[in-house]
């Protein structure tokens, strides 16, 4: 899940504003998590598709 859809429950704002410490200690924690954590679906599913293109073709001129 992305930070930028989550809604802080103390101060009712997007995590992504940062408004209070609770919404800026989640989005600090959320973005240690690592860089394909920050990734929406669509971009996820896009990366896998070149990654399996990449192999087809890698598979291709190997045969």
């Amino acid at each position: 899940m992305t930070y930028d859809r989550l809604v802080c429950a103390n101060c009712a704002a997007p995590v992504s504003e940062g408004r209070c410490r609770v919404c800026r200690a989640s989005r600090e924690r959320m973005q240690e998590q690592g860089f394909l954590a920050g990734l929406n679906p669509a971009m996820l599913v896009a990366l896998m598709v070149i990654l399996v293109a990449a192999l087809a073709l890698l598979a291709h001129q190997a045969v």
